[in-house]
């Protein structure tokens, strides 16, 4: 009995420390960031419903990377059905050549890859425009613990 107990008491100190790591962050722009192997990558939707994303340097805080070989590709999966995002290098940002899809509330599937030839990263994102009242980040980027 005192066995179980401890297993008990070990499972849930470890799966609490695992939701206290997943704590939703922001990135500079106030928009997601999506943890990738030695750096963020920042999704942030743009006024014209566009997505873009700016990737940062993991340990050094903040600090902006250029893009370099990174890609990226999203699907929205909206009520009218799939569709598919490609993205093209603006300046330090990938940016989708189309913007999503009308409405909110549905995901959007990021594939993020650090080389052409790598396996991509991938992110579901729960589109949630409308901005927080309590972080004023866009709700798919909220930091409160609601």
């Amino acid at each position: 009995m005192k066995t179980l107990l401890n297993i008990l008491i070990i499972a849930t100190l470890v799966s609490t420390s695992a939701f206290a790591d997943s704590k939703v962050k922001a990135g500079p722009r106030k928009g997601l960031l999506l943890y990738l192997e030695g750096c963020h990558a920042e999704f942030f939707v743009e006024k014209d419903r566009t997505i873009s994303i700016a990737f940062y340097e993991a340990s050094i805080g903040d600090k902006a990377q250029p893009i370099g070989e990174r890609t990226a590709t999203a699907t929205a999966e909206a009520p009218s059905g799939k569709v598919k995002l490609e993205f093209e290098k603006k300046g330090d940002l990938l940016v989708s050549k189309a913007p999503l899809p009308e409405g909110e509330g549905y995901t959007v599937v990021m594939q993020v890859k650090e080389t052409p030839s790598e396996k991509p990263t991938n992110f579901r994102i729960k589109l949630l425009l409308h901005e927080c009242e309590k972080c004023h980040n866009p709700e798919y980027a909220c930091i409160c613990d609601e």
